[in-house]
Protein backbone atom coordinates (compact mmCIF):
# COMPACT_ATOMS: atom_id res chain seq x y z
CA UNK A 1 0.00 0.00 0.00
CA UNK A 2 1.37 3.26 -0.67
CA UNK A 3 0.09 6.10 1.51
CA UNK A 4 -0.67 9.40 -0.44
CA UNK A 5 -0.01 12.38 1.64
CA UNK A 6 -2.96 13.35 3.93
CA UNK A 7 -5.17 16.74 2.65
CA UNK A 8 -3.46 16.88 -0.50
CA UNK A 9 -4.85 18.06 -2.81
CA UNK A 10 -4.98 16.36 -5.89
CA UNK A 11 -4.41 17.83 -9.36
CA UNK A 12 -3.89 16.86 -13.19
CA UNK A 13 -0.41 17.47 -14.21
CA UNK A 14 -0.08 15.66 -17.54
CA UNK A 15 -2.58 14.47 -20.43
CA UNK A 16 -2.81 13.39 -23.50
CA UNK A 17 -4.91 12.30 -26.01
CA UNK A 18 -5.45 9.57 -29.27
CA UNK A 19 -8.26 11.32 -30.89
CA UNK A 20 -10.02 11.85 -34.66
CA UNK A 21 -7.96 15.17 -34.97
CA UNK A 22 -4.30 13.06 -35.04
CA UNK A 23 -2.63 10.63 -32.20
CA UNK A 24 -1.38 13.37 -29.86
CA UNK A 25 -2.40 15.25 -27.36
CA UNK A 26 -0.82 18.47 -29.36
CA UNK A 27 -2.42 17.81 -32.78
CA UNK A 28 -5.74 17.26 -31.00
CA UNK A 29 -5.25 20.62 -28.59
CA UNK A 30 -4.19 22.25 -32.38
CA UNK A 31 -7.22 21.39 -34.31
CA UNK A 32 -9.75 21.66 -31.37
CA UNK A 33 -8.74 25.69 -31.73
CA UNK A 34 -9.04 25.36 -35.21
CA UNK A 35 -12.99 24.47 -34.81
CA UNK A 36 -12.17 21.83 -38.33
CA UNK A 37 -14.44 19.05 -37.66
CA UNK A 38 -12.76 15.13 -37.80
CA UNK A 39 -15.95 13.59 -39.66
CA UNK A 40 -15.16 11.63 -43.01
CA UNK A 41 -16.96 9.59 -45.10
CA UNK A 42 -16.74 5.83 -45.15
CA UNK A 43 -15.93 3.10 -47.49
CA UNK A 44 -18.18 0.96 -47.78
CA UNK A 45 -15.99 -1.67 -48.91
CA UNK A 46 -14.28 -1.50 -45.45
CA UNK A 47 -17.04 -0.57 -43.19
CA UNK A 48 -19.96 -2.58 -43.25
CA UNK A 49 -22.09 -0.19 -41.45
CA UNK A 50 -25.66 1.80 -41.16
CA UNK A 51 -23.62 5.06 -41.13
CA UNK A 52 -21.88 7.02 -44.10
CA UNK A 53 -19.70 8.78 -42.30
CA UNK A 54 -17.53 8.72 -38.63
CA UNK A 55 -14.62 10.47 -36.95
CA UNK A 56 -12.23 7.52 -36.98
CA UNK A 57 -7.90 8.11 -35.93
CA UNK A 58 -5.99 8.74 -38.76
CA UNK A 59 -3.81 6.39 -39.29
CA UNK A 60 -3.81 4.27 -36.09
CA UNK A 61 -2.41 0.83 -37.34
CA UNK A 62 -1.32 -0.90 -34.37
CA UNK A 63 1.63 -3.40 -35.51
CA UNK A 64 2.78 0.20 -37.13
CA UNK A 65 2.29 1.70 -34.05
CA UNK A 66 3.58 -0.33 -30.87
CA UNK A 67 5.26 -2.89 -33.26
CA UNK A 68 4.38 -6.32 -34.00
CA UNK A 69 5.33 -8.65 -30.80
CA UNK A 70 2.19 -8.74 -28.58
CA UNK A 71 0.41 -7.28 -31.43
CA UNK A 72 -1.25 -9.83 -33.17
CA UNK A 73 -4.63 -10.33 -31.00
CA UNK A 74 -4.67 -6.80 -29.77
CA UNK A 75 -7.94 -5.15 -30.75
CA UNK A 76 -8.58 -1.13 -31.35
CA UNK A 77 -9.84 -0.30 -28.31
CA UNK A 78 -6.77 -2.12 -26.37
CA UNK A 79 -4.58 -0.47 -29.14
CA UNK A 80 -5.66 2.90 -28.43
CA UNK A 81 -5.42 2.15 -24.51
CA UNK A 82 -1.86 1.28 -25.08
CA UNK A 83 -0.87 3.75 -27.30
CA UNK A 84 -2.58 6.75 -25.40
CA UNK A 85 -0.96 5.77 -21.92
CA UNK A 86 2.38 5.26 -23.30
CA UNK A 87 2.58 8.80 -25.26
CA UNK A 88 1.53 10.08 -22.24
CA UNK A 89 4.25 8.43 -19.66
CA UNK A 90 6.91 9.46 -22.17
CA UNK A 91 5.98 13.36 -22.70
CA UNK A 92 4.78 12.58 -26.19
CA UNK A 93 8.39 12.33 -27.42
CA UNK A 94 9.68 8.88 -29.30
CA UNK A 95 8.84 5.90 -26.93
CA UNK A 96 11.71 4.68 -24.69
CA UNK A 97 11.65 3.37 -20.89
CA UNK A 98 14.18 5.69 -20.08
CA UNK A 99 12.24 8.90 -20.35
CA UNK A 100 9.06 8.10 -18.51
CA UNK A 101 7.83 11.10 -16.63
CA UNK A 102 9.38 11.26 -13.24
CA UNK A 103 7.31 10.03 -10.10
CA UNK A 104 5.36 8.28 -12.51
CA UNK A 105 6.46 4.15 -11.20
CA UNK A 106 5.14 0.49 -11.12
CA UNK A 107 3.48 1.27 -7.95
CA UNK A 108 0.92 3.74 -10.32
CA UNK A 109 -2.61 3.22 -10.37
CA UNK A 110 -4.94 2.81 -13.38
CA UNK A 111 -8.52 3.55 -13.65
CA UNK A 112 -9.72 3.51 -17.25
CA UNK A 113 -13.19 4.27 -18.61
CA UNK A 114 -14.99 2.20 -21.38
CA UNK A 115 -18.28 0.95 -22.36
CA UNK A 116 -18.17 -2.94 -23.13
CA UNK A 117 -15.07 -2.87 -23.94
CA UNK A 118 -14.88 -3.51 -27.38
CA UNK A 119 -18.02 -4.68 -28.85
CA UNK A 120 -16.56 -6.07 -31.71
CA UNK A 121 -14.47 -8.55 -29.88
CA UNK A 122 -17.20 -9.58 -28.00
CA UNK A 123 -19.38 -10.55 -30.87
CA UNK A 124 -16.41 -11.85 -33.59
CA UNK A 125 -15.80 -14.67 -30.72
CA UNK A 126 -19.38 -15.58 -30.03
CA UNK A 127 -19.80 -15.81 -33.71
CA UNK A 128 -16.36 -18.29 -34.13
CA UNK A 129 -18.02 -20.46 -31.61
CA UNK A 130 -21.61 -21.08 -33.30
CA UNK A 131 -20.13 -20.85 -37.09
CA UNK A 132 -17.03 -23.38 -36.17
CA UNK A 133 -17.07 -27.20 -37.04
CA UNK A 134 -16.65 -27.26 -33.23
CA UNK A 135 -17.76 -24.43 -30.46
CA UNK A 136 -13.92 -24.59 -28.87
CA UNK A 137 -12.73 -24.44 -32.26
CA UNK A 138 -11.78 -20.44 -31.64
CA UNK A 139 -8.89 -18.50 -30.87
CA UNK A 140 -7.71 -18.83 -27.66
CA UNK A 141 -5.54 -15.55 -27.56
CA UNK A 142 -8.06 -14.01 -28.37
CA UNK A 143 -10.59 -14.35 -25.28
CA UNK A 144 -8.41 -11.12 -23.64
CA UNK A 145 -10.73 -9.10 -25.95
CA UNK A 146 -13.82 -10.62 -24.61
CA UNK A 147 -13.80 -8.93 -21.36
CA UNK A 148 -14.56 -5.70 -20.29
CA UNK A 149 -11.39 -5.07 -18.31
CA UNK A 150 -8.83 -5.59 -20.97
CA UNK A 151 -7.93 -2.47 -22.24
CA UNK A 152 -6.68 -2.15 -18.80
CA UNK A 153 -4.95 -4.96 -18.12
CA UNK A 154 -3.28 -4.98 -21.18
CA UNK A 155 -1.82 -1.37 -20.40
CA UNK A 156 -0.80 -2.07 -16.79
CA UNK A 157 0.86 -5.12 -18.60
CA UNK A 158 2.61 -3.10 -21.56
CA UNK A 159 3.42 -0.27 -19.60
CA UNK A 160 4.82 -2.17 -15.80
CA UNK A 161 1.80 -0.70 -13.49
CA UNK A 162 1.18 -2.92 -10.60
CA UNK A 163 -0.81 -0.33 -9.05
CA UNK A 164 -4.54 -0.42 -8.22
CA UNK A 165 -6.34 -1.44 -12.05
CA UNK A 166 -9.45 -0.43 -12.39
CA UNK A 167 -11.83 -0.56 -15.17
CA UNK A 168 -15.26 1.93 -15.11
CA UNK A 169 -18.39 1.77 -17.17
CA UNK A 170 -20.80 4.30 -17.48
CA UNK A 171 -22.15 5.65 -20.51
CA UNK A 172 -21.18 8.95 -21.52
CA UNK A 173 -20.66 9.93 -17.64
CA UNK A 174 -17.60 7.10 -17.83
CA UNK A 175 -14.94 9.75 -17.46
CA UNK A 176 -15.94 11.82 -14.47
CA UNK A 177 -16.61 8.42 -13.24
CA UNK A 178 -12.87 6.93 -13.31
CA UNK A 179 -11.95 10.17 -11.98
CA UNK A 180 -14.20 9.98 -8.96
CA UNK A 181 -12.84 6.66 -8.93
CA UNK A 182 -9.07 7.47 -9.23
CA UNK A 183 -9.98 10.13 -6.41
CA UNK A 184 -10.66 7.79 -3.97
CA UNK A 185 -7.92 5.47 -4.49
CA UNK A 186 -5.92 8.50 -3.59
CA UNK A 187 -7.77 9.30 -0.44
CA UNK A 188 -7.69 5.54 0.74
CA UNK A 189 -3.71 6.00 -0.15
CA UNK A 190 -3.98 2.87 -2.24
CA UNK A 191 -2.00 5.09 -4.88
CA UNK A 192 -0.03 8.16 -4.61
CA UNK A 193 -0.72 8.60 -8.70
CA UNK A 194 -3.05 7.65 -10.86
CA UNK A 195 -3.33 7.14 -14.48
CA UNK A 196 -7.13 8.28 -15.51
CA UNK A 197 -9.15 8.63 -18.41
CA UNK A 198 -11.33 6.36 -20.98
CA UNK A 199 -11.44 4.82 -24.47
CA UNK A 200 -13.88 3.90 -27.36
CA UNK A 201 -13.50 2.28 -30.48
CA UNK A 202 -15.35 2.74 -33.62
CA UNK A 203 -16.34 -0.91 -35.41
CA UNK A 204 -19.23 -1.76 -37.07
CA UNK A 205 -20.45 -4.38 -33.41
CA UNK A 206 -20.36 -0.25 -32.16
CA UNK A 207 -21.92 1.36 -35.19
CA UNK A 208 -24.62 -1.07 -35.17
CA UNK A 209 -25.11 -1.63 -31.79
CA UNK A 210 -25.69 2.27 -31.93
CA UNK A 211 -27.94 2.11 -34.43
CA UNK A 212 -30.28 0.09 -33.19
CA UNK A 213 -30.33 1.86 -29.62
CA UNK A 214 -31.28 5.03 -31.37
CA UNK A 215 -34.99 5.91 -30.43
CA UNK A 216 -35.78 7.86 -33.29
CA UNK A 217 -35.22 5.12 -36.22
CA UNK A 218 -35.09 7.78 -38.54
CA UNK A 219 -31.45 6.49 -40.63
CA UNK A 220 -27.96 7.33 -40.21
CA UNK A 221 -28.37 10.52 -41.29
CA UNK A 222 -30.32 11.55 -38.59
CA UNK A 223 -28.05 10.40 -36.05
CA UNK A 224 -24.62 12.12 -34.56
CA UNK A 225 -21.54 11.24 -36.03
CA UNK A 226 -20.19 8.13 -33.70
CA UNK A 227 -16.25 8.84 -33.18
CA UNK A 228 -12.91 7.00 -31.39
CA UNK A 229 -9.92 7.32 -29.53
CA UNK A 230 -8.65 7.70 -25.78
CA UNK A 231 -8.13 10.32 -23.06
CA UNK A 232 -5.85 10.12 -20.57
CA UNK A 233 -4.71 11.92 -17.93
CA UNK A 234 -2.04 12.09 -14.79
CA UNK A 235 -3.86 13.10 -11.27
CA UNK A 236 -1.39 12.97 -8.31
CA UNK A 237 -1.13 14.89 -5.09
CA UNK A 238 0.15 18.66 -5.83
CA UNK A 239 3.25 18.29 -3.86
CA UNK A 240 4.05 15.26 -5.34
CA UNK A 241 3.85 16.83 -8.91
CA UNK A 242 5.96 19.84 -7.49
CA UNK A 243 8.41 17.42 -6.59
CA UNK A 244 9.14 16.02 -9.38
CA UNK A 245 8.92 19.14 -11.49
CA UNK A 246 5.69 19.09 -12.63
CA UNK A 247 3.20 22.24 -12.20
CA UNK A 248 -0.22 20.77 -12.24
CA UNK A 249 -2.80 22.15 -14.78
CA UNK A 250 -5.91 22.02 -12.73
CA UNK A 251 -6.76 21.05 -9.45
CA UNK A 252 -10.07 19.10 -9.19
CA UNK A 253 -12.29 20.99 -6.86
CA UNK A 254 -15.32 18.59 -6.79
CA UNK A 255 -17.32 16.06 -8.29
CA UNK A 256 -21.41 15.61 -7.90
CA UNK A 257 -23.89 12.65 -9.54
CA UNK A 258 -27.20 11.58 -9.79
CA UNK A 259 -29.89 9.35 -11.86
CA UNK A 260 -32.62 10.40 -14.17
CA UNK A 261 -35.05 7.92 -15.35
CA UNK A 262 -35.61 9.68 -18.71
CA UNK A 263 -34.64 12.71 -20.75
CA UNK A 264 -37.24 14.86 -18.99
CA UNK A 265 -36.06 14.53 -15.49
CA UNK A 266 -32.42 14.40 -16.25
CA UNK A 267 -32.68 17.97 -16.86
CA UNK A 268 -33.73 18.92 -12.76
CA UNK A 269 -31.25 16.03 -11.48
CA UNK A 270 -28.41 17.67 -13.28
CA UNK A 271 -29.22 21.17 -12.40
CA UNK A 272 -29.56 20.15 -8.54
CA UNK A 273 -26.06 18.18 -9.07
CA UNK A 274 -24.41 21.64 -10.73
CA UNK A 275 -26.05 23.79 -7.84
CA UNK A 276 -24.94 21.30 -4.97
CA UNK A 277 -21.12 21.12 -6.75
CA UNK A 278 -20.86 25.27 -6.94
CA UNK A 279 -22.38 25.51 -3.44
CA UNK A 280 -20.01 22.95 -2.09
CA UNK A 281 -16.89 24.30 -3.45
CA UNK A 282 -17.98 28.26 -3.14
CA UNK A 283 -17.78 29.16 -6.51
CA UNK A 284 -21.06 31.03 -7.95
CA UNK A 285 -22.11 30.77 -10.97
CA UNK A 286 -20.77 34.31 -12.22
CA UNK A 287 -17.20 33.20 -11.48
CA UNK A 288 -17.68 29.75 -14.17
CA UNK A 289 -14.84 31.09 -16.83
CA UNK A 290 -15.59 27.74 -19.02
CA UNK A 291 -18.60 24.66 -19.42
CA UNK A 292 -17.86 21.73 -20.99
CA UNK A 293 -20.70 19.98 -21.82
CA UNK A 294 -20.87 16.65 -23.47
CA UNK A 295 -23.16 17.61 -26.61
CA UNK A 296 -24.71 14.49 -26.44
CA UNK A 297 -27.15 13.99 -29.25
CA UNK A 298 -31.29 13.78 -28.78
CA UNK A 299 -33.26 14.61 -25.89
CA UNK A 300 -30.25 14.32 -23.14
CA UNK A 301 -28.55 17.24 -25.21
CA UNK A 302 -31.55 19.17 -24.84
CA UNK A 303 -31.96 18.21 -21.15
CA UNK A 304 -28.48 19.30 -20.18
CA UNK A 305 -28.47 22.37 -22.26
CA UNK A 306 -31.99 23.30 -20.51
CA UNK A 307 -30.28 22.18 -16.93
CA UNK A 308 -27.20 24.26 -17.54
CA UNK A 309 -29.41 27.31 -18.01
CA UNK A 310 -31.16 26.62 -14.79
CA UNK A 311 -28.15 26.20 -12.62
CA UNK A 312 -26.37 28.88 -13.86
CA UNK A 313 -29.20 31.56 -13.34
CA UNK A 314 -28.92 31.86 -17.28
CA UNK A 315 -25.43 32.92 -17.16
CA UNK A 316 -23.72 31.96 -20.21
CA UNK A 317 -19.49 30.77 -19.76
CA UNK A 318 -18.13 30.13 -22.95
CA UNK A 319 -18.47 26.73 -24.23
CA UNK A 320 -16.17 24.30 -25.26
CA UNK A 321 -17.96 21.86 -27.10
CA UNK A 322 -15.48 18.52 -28.26
CA UNK A 323 -18.02 16.62 -29.61
CA UNK A 324 -19.08 19.19 -32.79
CA UNK A 325 -15.55 18.43 -33.60
CA UNK A 326 -14.72 14.90 -32.74
CA UNK A 327 -17.92 13.12 -32.66
CA UNK A 328 -19.90 11.23 -30.30
CA UNK A 329 -17.39 9.13 -28.39
CA UNK A 330 -19.98 7.74 -25.77
CA UNK A 331 -17.70 6.10 -23.12
CA UNK A 332 -14.82 8.16 -23.35
CA UNK A 333 -16.89 11.46 -23.93
CA UNK A 334 -16.32 13.38 -20.39
CA UNK A 335 -12.51 12.13 -20.53
CA UNK A 336 -12.27 14.27 -23.98
CA UNK A 337 -13.88 16.98 -22.64
CA UNK A 338 -11.68 17.08 -19.47
CA UNK A 339 -8.79 17.05 -22.20
CA UNK A 340 -10.34 19.81 -24.03
CA UNK A 341 -10.35 21.62 -20.74
CA UNK A 342 -6.46 21.19 -19.74
CA UNK A 343 -5.67 21.84 -23.35
CA UNK A 344 -7.07 24.97 -23.10
CA UNK A 345 -5.47 25.58 -19.63
CA UNK A 346 -1.90 24.97 -20.98
CA UNK A 347 -2.52 27.73 -24.12
CA UNK A 348 -4.24 30.00 -21.11
CA UNK A 349 -6.91 30.34 -23.30
CA UNK A 350 -8.25 29.59 -19.56
CA UNK A 351 -6.76 31.70 -17.16
CA UNK A 352 -4.46 30.19 -13.73
CA UNK A 353 -7.04 30.87 -11.03
CA UNK A 354 -10.46 30.39 -13.62
CA UNK A 355 -12.67 27.61 -12.97
CA UNK A 356 -14.53 25.30 -15.49
CA UNK A 357 -17.51 23.29 -15.31
CA UNK A 358 -17.29 19.36 -17.21
CA UNK A 359 -21.06 18.11 -17.44
CA UNK A 360 -22.69 14.97 -18.86
CA UNK A 361 -25.87 13.43 -19.58
CA UNK A 362 -26.47 9.71 -20.67
CA UNK A 363 -29.32 7.98 -22.03
CA UNK A 364 -29.01 5.15 -19.07
CA UNK A 365 -29.74 8.17 -16.62
CA UNK A 366 -26.13 8.54 -15.49
CA UNK A 367 -25.49 12.46 -15.06
CA UNK A 368 -22.47 13.97 -13.53
CA UNK A 369 -20.74 17.54 -12.95
CA UNK A 370 -17.51 18.09 -12.24
CA UNK A 371 -15.58 21.46 -11.33
CA UNK A 372 -11.91 21.92 -12.07
CA UNK A 373 -9.69 25.31 -11.17
CA UNK A 374 -7.04 26.03 -13.71
CA UNK A 375 -3.75 26.25 -11.98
Amino acid sequence: MVNAPGGAAPVISAWTAVSPLGLRGSDFAAALRSGRTAGRPLDPEEWSVPFREASLVPDFHIRQILGRKGTRSMDRATGLAVTAIRHLLTGEREFAEAERLPGVDEETGLALGTSTGSAQSIMDFTRDSLVGEKPFYVDPARFPNTVMNCAAGQSAIWHGLRGPNTTIAGGRATGLLALRYAMRLQRAGRARAVLCGAVEEFSSARAWLEWHARADGDGADSAAVLGEGAAVWLLEPDASAREHGRKGLAEVLGLEFGCAPDATAARTVLAEAIARLLHRTGVPPGELSAVADSGAPGAEGEAERAALADALDGKEPPRITVADTIGDTCAAAAAFQIAAVLAMAERKEISPGATALVTTVDRDGVVGAALLRIR
